[in-house]
């Protein structure tokens, strides 16, 4: 029961922080990538919000690095999108 109780915080934490992601993150390859790794958070947890998750979750998103940076423009838009949007998380 008490999985399912984190669930439900991840689940209610990313309801009230989404206005806020999509209002500070309004480029849609920006937002599906984002909503890609926040249905990873809420099914397994804040691990999937750790840096060294990154690369795991662009190949499970976009199969490849270089398909990434296609989408993004650089490595570093990347990690900025993937970093950036979790602060609304805690806010």
């Amino acid at each position: 029961m008490v999985y399912a109780a984190e669930a439900r915080t991840r689940t209610e934490r990313v309801k009230s922080a989404k206005p806020s992601i999509r209002s500070a993150f309004g480029d849609q390859k920006q937002r599906e990538f984002i909503d890609f790794i926040l249905e990873k958070y809420v099914e397994d947890g804040v691990r999937e919000l750790a840096a060294n998750k990154m690369r795991t979750l662009v190949e499970l998103k976009y199969n490849t690095i270089g398909e990434t940076v296609a989408e993004f423009g650089s490595p570093a838009a990347i990690r900025e999108t993937f970093i950036g949007f979790q602060k609304y998380l805690y806010e």
